[in-house]
Formats: structure tokens, C-alpha cells, sequence
């Protein structure tokens, strides 16, 4: 039997109250942006006919109690379900404090939304007849407590995973996690600055969803829109609801006949009490805030260039970052020297032949049956 659905993809909203915001000259985050934009969210969903919506992560600003609350709260009120990952920025450090959770109490905190046991944190749930949500944790602490700066899926995970697979399927599995498995940037596996955004093994999770012939992945946390595919395997990366572009999605599923066919269409957030154009205000807010991150990016493999000659170039890419986050990136690198251009090439978005590809936002993409 065959399946048609559709859902909604709500990425790293970084849920924060007035009274937690807090100010700093570096702050990427547009937080304020964060609950009037996803009441405005909700609202736009509520007037669909989705099946459920995908929270990828990063659900609150730094963990907070308050901000958890508020969140779980909120999710309750929605007409179709409702499924959720922890983020790094949702369970700050392993054991909770007066103001933040520990990593215990997500899954306790969460039953209403994939966590049933309240205690696990992996899970998998059938969302519909013959369709079934697979989910990993992809925070990892020291043995102090404290939180690891990149991904990680513990062997326990892979365990549960594989068996897991293997018992369902038959099903057509859609998979999600905070951190990225695939690529979404030019050698993003081996640089230092792309490496805190990905599973440091994942490795081992794609082997085993290739194995088992999944093709669906949902994942955040980088605050960029992107479609990566790695053969059959295709992970959809949604930015965030509190930087620039400040997007989310809809996307809808064919399944049948062993055929896959999954429509992607996003939208975004144009304006927030007092933004009447927010996504001017952003963009700049993004590019006014970019040197110190552009430095750091260009001395950064791939790029690899020397200190003096980053600093040099850095205010000329303010806009880079932004485009990056905005998906289906065309810069154009014309004035740069041309050994830069080379290495920045490779971040705009081209086909095989070079010329410009828009997948990032808008995509249909199709399995053929075997």
C-alpha cells in the first residue's frame, strides 16, 4: 500500500523568554525573533493539512527551564502531533542546574513528543501506517559532565539502530538528529570549523542506513538551508528560525511501488514585531556581525589561508555567510585574488557543468523503483 503525507520542518527556533535574552557583540542569534515567530509559524501550519511537523534540535536559547516550559507548553496546543531531538543548546551541561536542564529530564520533559518512555533518549515511533520516525541523540558529555563541542552517537545508539532497522524494514524510515551526517560545505568533514557542526562518527550511522536502504534524513544546527545527497542517502538541513533567512518547511511524500518522491518547499518569516522587513534587518545584522567568524573561516581548511591575508579579505566577504545560511548560494568571487576565488568556488551552488543549481529551498526529488 502506498503513501502520500506531508509535514512541516521547524529548525533550531532557540525558544526564548524576555527575561532570559541576553546581549553580547558576537550574538549570531536573533532570539527576539523566536516566540512571535513561531506563534506566526504555527499559525501559517495550522491552516494546512499536515500529518505532523519535525522540531530538529536546538529547541531553547541555552537550556532553560522557563524556556523549555514555555515550548512543550505550546506544542500541546497544535491540532496534528508533534516530534522532537535535543540540541547542543538544549541540554547545556550533563546535570541540571537551577536554571537549565540536565539531559535526564529531556526525555521526561518531551514524552508528549516522541519520548514515550521518558527516559530514552533515542526512539523510534510509527507516525503512520507503514511510515516510521527513527531518532538519535547527538550530544555527548565528558565524564565531568561537560558537554563535547561536536556530534557524537554512542555505540549503544548504533546498536538500537541497526536491530531497529532490521526489525522495521518494511517501513519507509525517516530519520532525525541535531547534528549533520552528510556534508552541507565544502570539506566540511575536515575542517576544524565544520567538523563542531557534524556526527564525529558518522561514518557509522551512514553505513548502517545504507545497509538498510533508508534515504531520509532531517537534521539542523549548521542555520543554513541545504539538500545534501550521498547516493540514495539525502539529508535535509533547515536553518534556523532565529537567523537569517529565517525559514522553515513543508515537505511532501510519495511512497509507493518502490518509488520515493518528496517535495520540498520552504518559506520564511518576513516580518516581526517591530521588523516590518525583517529580512533586510537580519541579512544585515548577519554581514555586521561576520568579520570575526569570516576570519576564523578563512584561515579554516578548506580555504587554509595565512592570518595577515584572511584579515585582509575578511570585510570583502561580509555578505559571504548569509548567502551560505540563505541557500542555493551564487557569489560572485571576481575580485578576490584568484587563488581565493579558486577555493571559494566551491561554495556556490552548480551542477556537475557549473552552472547554477537551485535545490536548497524548492526541490523535488525522486527514487525510482528498483
Amino acid at each position: 500500500m502506498g503513501q502520500h503525507f506531508r509535514f512541516a520542518i521547524v529548525s533550531d527556533p532557540h525558544i526564548a523568554r524576555p527575561e532570559t535574552i541576553y546581549n553580547g557583540p558576537h550574538r549570531f542569534h536573533l532570539v527576539e525573533v523566536s516566540i512571535p515567530g513561531i506563534e506566526q509559524i504555527f499559525d501559517h501550519l495550522e491552516t494546512l493539512d499536515l500529518d505532523f511537523l519535525l522540531l530538529p534540535g536546538d529547541l531553547t536559547q541555552h537550556g532553560e527551564w522557563v524556556n523549555h516550559q514555555w515550548l512543550i507548553d505550546r506544542l500541546k496546543q497544535l491540532p496534528f502531533p508533534a516530534y522532537v531531538v535535543p540540541g547542543n543548546h538544549d541540554v547545556i551541561a550533563r546535570d541540571a542546574s537551577d536554571r537549565a536542564i540536565g539531559l535526564a529530564d529531556f526525555p521526561r520533559l518531551y514524552q508528549d513528543f516522541g519520548y514515550s518512555d521518558g527516559k530514552t533518549l533515542h526512539y523510534q515511533h510509527e507516525i503512520l501506517p507503514g511510515v516510521r520516525l527513527v531518532t538519535l541523540n547527538s550530544n555527548a558529555f565528558e565524564p565531568n559532565g561537560e558537554q563535547i563541542r561536536v556530534g557524537y552517537v554512542d555505540q549503544a545508539q548504533l546498536d538500537w539502530l541497526e536491530a531497529t532497522l532490521a526489525e522495521y524494514a518494511d517501513d519507509l524510515i525517516l530519520v532525525m538528529l541535531h547534528h549533520n551526517v552528510l556534508e552541507h560545505l565544502p570539506g566540511q568533514s575536515n575542517s576544524p570549523l565544520g567538523q563542531r557542526y557534524m556526527v564525529s562518527n558518522a561514518e557509522e550511522i551512514i553505513w548502517r542506513l545504507e545497509a538498510a536502504g533508508v534515504r531520509l534524513m532531517f537534521t539542523g544546527h549548521l542555520h543554513v538551508q541545504d539538500i545534501a545527497r550521498r547516493g540514495d542517502l539525502c539529508e535535509v538541513l533547515t536553518g534556523s528560525l532565529v537567523s537569517y533567512p529565517h525559514p522553515y518547511r513543508i515537505v511532501e511524500i510519495e511512497h509507493g511501488d518502490g518509488e520515493l518522491r518528496m517535495d520540498v518547499r520552504s518559506r520564511r518569516l518576513t516580518a516581526v514585531e517591530p521588523w516590518d522587513d525583517l529580512q533586510a534587518m537580519s541579512h544585515q545584522w548577519m554581514c555586521d556581525r561576520a568579520g570575526w567568524f569570516m576570519t576564523k573561516f578563512l584561515v579554516s581548511p578548506p580555504v587554509g589561508l595565512e592570518q595577515a591575508q584572511a584579515e585582509a579579505i575578511a570585510p570583502k566577504l561580509r555578505h559571504f555567510w548569509a548567502a551560505v545560511a540563505d541557500g542555493d548560494t551564487q557569489l560572485d568571487f571576481s575580485h578576490l585574488p584568484p587563488d581565493v576565488q579558486e577555493r571559494l568556488a566551491h561554495f556556490n551552488s552548480v551542477d556537475s557543468d557549473g552552472n547554477p543549481q537551485a535545490i536548497d529551498n524548492t526541490a523535488t526529488l525522486v527514487w525510482p523503483a528498483k
